[in-house]
């Protein structure tokens, strides 16, 4: 047993928002209530941080398998953990690509070995996600997907994409799309803008993430379907979004803590800030603020994308694009959005926790994000004032690809409990930088 004492709870889906104790049986919550007394149980002492119901990331790359030599499942969920992730979805852009039962029964047996966070595995929509045919969706998920995208890529067509959100909507599962129109995005590495002409880099207008944004909204409408827009970075898309939501159908978005805190003014030739959608322009990133702010946005996902040194220590225009994201989502959404009181600490639990099981469809698949007793012990406890550095170099994942390596934070995950485990709790010596 272990029994969580004083913390201050935060549960969106109860709207639990007090000072009280939880007690943890096996696997499970067992009670929760003040002064609580368990003479047999671990005793972990909350007191001064938040317990919340615990974190889901709905956007990471694991790249197992098939690049392990910028990040395992292990060493990948061993960040999650760290960053205060219970569960992370992984994207299928894995060497062969996640596009039937058999890889994603392989996924899912790893994460298991791993035990740290909970995986589950979103499937691609097209065999190889190579935008031609329909992957094996009805098999991937009895194996165990939760969504399908081609992440990395736009599903190619808007007849495939049809053909994806019919077929999806019929199994109940979300579709997950990286919306990006090819032709406009090709050669780009960062957002056209004054700032790219400055550094002399080809620019990705912002258009062809929402021109791919409004043709999903339409075949979502003709369809009924539940689409989903990954890590979206602009006003125009965010106007899409609202405008499906005042419709009535069943779109929703996320947003990467990278978009919500920097912009395109940040750039430097510094790979590390070279991602997909690239960093946009400030009134972008007001928008997302906005939209985290008022409903509009329904989650906060890291996009966390691991690349081995080797592959980032190029030349801007030859390095992938991606940067980690686990282990410094809730200390840039502390420091972001809450000190900076566009956003209440309830809501920020929200991102992390009701907001992303909503989006899988909360009781699928065993999701569900609440503070009570008998659903599993999924717990992440978290401080607001914990002042700490970020280091890359002491990070539990294989690669250090981040524009954040040196930042100091106020806030941090500080306990990570999965299936009735502390899996992680934040060392003493990193008390302070």
């Amino acid at each position: 047993m272990i029994l969580i004492t004083g913390g201050h709870i935060l549960d969106p889906a109860s709207g639990t928002d007090a000072i009280s104790d939880v007690l943890i049986d096996g696997n499970r919550i067992a009670r929760i209530a003040p002064g609580i007394s368990a003479p047999d149980a671990e005793v972990l002492n909350a007191a001064g941080s938040i317990v919340a119901p615990g974190f889901i990331d709905l956007h990471c790359h694991l790249r197992e398998p098939g690049q392990e030599i910028s990040e395992t499942i292990e060493t990948g969920t061993r960040a999650a953990v760290a960053g205060g992730f219970t569960a992370v979805c992984c994207m299928p852009n894995t060497q062969p690509v996640n596009d039937n039962a058999a890889v994603t029964r392989s996924i899912v047996d790893r994460a298991a070995t791993a035990a740290h966070a909970r995986v589950w595995p979103i499937g691609a929509a097209s065999v190889g996600s190579k935008g031609e045919a329909l992957a094996e969706i009805a098999g991937m998920q009895d194996a165990g997907i939760v969504a399908v995208s081609d992440d990395g890529r736009p599903i190619a067509t808007a007849k495939l994409m049809r053909q994806v959100m019919e077929y999806c909507g019929s199994l109940g599962l979300p579709v997950i799309d990286h919306c990006e129109d090819a032709s406009l995005a090709a050669g780009g590495v960062m957002r056209e803008g004054p700032r790219s002409i400055r550094l002399g880099l080809k620019g990705i207008p912002a258009a062809s993430e929402s021109i791919c944004v409004g043709r999903d909204v339409e075949i979502a409408a003709l369809t009924g379907a539940h689409l989903h827009i990954a890590h979206l970075s602009t006003r125009a898309s965010l106007d899409y979004v609202r405008a499906a939501k005042a419709k009535g159908l069943a779109v929703t978005c996320e947003v990467a803590p990278h978009h919500f805190t920097l912009t395109d003014e940040d750039v430097v030739y510094d790979t590390a800030y070279k991602m997909n959608p690239p960093l946009a322009s400030r009134d972008d990133r007001d928008a997302l603020l906005e939209g985290l702010a008022d409903g509009a946005v329904d989650a906060i996902a890291t996009d966390h994308a691991p690349h081995h040194p080797a592959s980032k220590d190029v030349e801007f225009d030859r390095a992938p694009f991606g940067i980690t994201g686990f282990e410094t989502a809730i200390a840039l959404a502390l420091s972001e959005l809450v000190h900076t009181k566009r956003i209440s600490l309830m809501r920020l639990v929200e991102l992390f926790t009701t907001g992303p099981a909503r989006v899988l469809g909360i009781g699928k698949n065993g999701i569900e994000r609440k503070l009570a007793a008998g659903p599993p012990a999924d717990i992440t406890i978290f401080s607001t004032d914990h002042r700490w550095t970020f280091r890359a170099a002491d990070s539990a994942s294989r690669s250090r690809n981040t524009p954040f390596d040196g930042r100091e934070f106020r806030g941090a995950p500080m306990a990570t409990i999965v299936a009735g485990r502390i899996v992680y709790r934040r060392p003493v010596a990193a008390a302070s930088a």
